[in-house]
């Protein structure tokens, strides 16, 4: 197995994470994940009130007995949901790991560590990864342009971002945004990260809590099957390219604000497409690694191909580059 010290820290099998995704966060994704040796996370807001993430994380505890996380993400909002009360059920049924994501996180970080649960905390950016580690989290998960929802406004790609983060940030740290492979892997291991954090690829599997539909469209888009809405509104967002989204970006190009697209973006509209499995009912996230996506397999054959052909890669086309170059050197001397 390749052990870095995401694994050793987080006590998983393999150097993957299931990052949270609304609407997909749930109990038999995460527990399959679970048992697949990675780190899974449920996603608190997808529930509707603390107390049922509560019931999902009792549920998710039925499931599996290996380790589990649960993603919180905290947006600014006119009428913001209850973090506090969501904390407090995630620490009380004794969750110990937390991934946050969002708008100074601080006082759930300091809330968190205060009960010994270990913190990884998303961001897009070297700044914010270097703040969010001087907040005292244990891991951090650093966002590339290629990723699905929101990467930021500063449009750096991981190849770039990740040895960037890395010469810099001294806690374990997750690649994130265009992973779905082994290559994939492989890379972020030699970029400087500890392990890779996959949302796409885990929503095109057969435990992800989608309809079916979305599931082939992934199989079927390829890389250029995204867009980037909300950019004018300085917010932007990757999701996947569909007639709502076409729409969205053609409003925003007549200078329209965000009321004008308000309804065309709103979660519950997103949600009611991916239960009736009608792709163009509402914006999806995906990111750009759809064109890497061929198959809808099970969560436990998906992570035990891509640790299986990583360590092929590392061990036979690496080393064996590596001896190569040293016979040629031999046949000279």
């Amino acid at each position: 197995m390749i052990r870095t010290r995401f694994t050793e820290l987080f006590g998983v099998d393999h150097p993957i994470a299931q990052g949270g995704m609304m609407w997909v966060g749930k109990a038999e994704l995460v527990s399959a994940v679970a048992n697949a040796g990675a780190l899974g996370f449920l996603t608190a807001l997808t529930q509707p009130t603390p107390e049922a993430l509560t019931k999902e994380i009792a549920k998710t505890r039925q499931l599996t007995d290996r380790p589990f996380g649960v993603n919180l993400t905290i947006l600014p909002s006119i009428n913001p949901p209850p973090y506090a009360e969501y904390r407090q059920a995630i620490i009380e049924s004794g969750i110990k790991v937390v991934e946050t994501a969002g708008y100074k996180p601080q006082e759930h970080v300091d809330e968190f560590k205060k009960h010994g649960i270990k913190v990884i905390h998303k961001c897009t950016a070297v700044r914010h990864a270097l703040s969010a580690e001087r907040m005292g989290v244990d891991a951090i998960s650093i966002d590339g342009f290629e990723c699905a929802g929101h990467p930021g406004e500063d449009d750096i790609p991981g190849l770039i971002l990740i040895p960037a983060a890395s010469d810099k940030v001294k806690v374990p740290m997750l690649a994130s945004g265009g992973f779905g492979d082994a290559r994939g892997l492989v890379a972020a291991l030699a970029l400087g990260a500890d392990g890779i954090n996959m949302g796409t690829r885990f929503c095109a599997t057969e435990e992800a809590p989608i309809h079916p539909n979305f599931k082939q469209a992934m199989v079927e888009a390829d890389e250029r099957a995204t867009d980037l809405i909300f950019r004018t509104y300085k917010n932007s967002a990757r999701v996947a390219k569909n007639a709502v989204s076409q729409e969205v970006i053609r409003l925003e190009r007549e200078g329209r604000p965000f009321g004008d697209v308000a309804h065309l973006v709103k979660g519950a509209r997103g949600l009611d497409g991916l239960i009736s499995g009608n792709t163009d009912h509402g914006i999806w996230s995906a990111g750009p690694v759809q064109g890497l996506i061929n198959d809808v397999p099970s969560v436990k054959v998906l992570i035990e191909r891509i640790v299986d052909e990583a360590e092929a890669i590392i061990r036979q086309r690496l080393e064996g580059m590596l001896a190569s170059v040293s016979a040629r050197r031999s046949a000279v001397a």
